[in-house]
């Protein structure tokens, strides 16, 4: 399982990174990062990750607009993408991106390897 991680912070990613490492126990994963959402995407479309979890960045190009340009793109990325967001409000842009999962930081990270787990699961059935 391929897993990109999105965010201008090293410690952001590297929480994302430790949040998802027990699945690494369901099998090899294998984890590559972009620092803005135009990266993001761009690594999204070489790559073809099987998860992305993008921070919501204020920027020309944050998860919220990663999300809504592969979901939207002509053969829409069919990958999980879940969004961490700094406010709660913004919920409903995530869904309108087109994000599997979101959540407000702090970020649980039990409630996101579960969360990813699930979609995975649920992915492949």
């Amino acid at each position: 399982m391929k897993v990109l991680l999105v965010s201008p912070d090293p410690e952001t990613r590297e929480m994302m990174q430790l949040a998802v490492a027990d699945l690494a126990r369901e099998g090899d994963v294998e984890f590559v990062e972009a620092t803005n959402g135009e990266l993001g995407i761009r690594r999204a479309w070489k790559d073809i990750p099987d998860v992305v979890i993008a921070d919501e960045i204020a920027s020309r190009a944050g998860a919220f607009a990663l999300a809504h340009e592969l979901r939207g793109a002509p053969e829409p990325f069919d990958g999980l993408i879940v969004i961490l967001l700094d406010r709660r409000h913004d919920s409903w842009l995530a869904k309108w991106s087109g994000a599997d999962a979101w959540f407000v930081k702090p970020v649980d990270p039990f409630a996101l390897t579960e969360k990813v787990r699930e979609l995975l699961e649920k992915a492949s059935a």
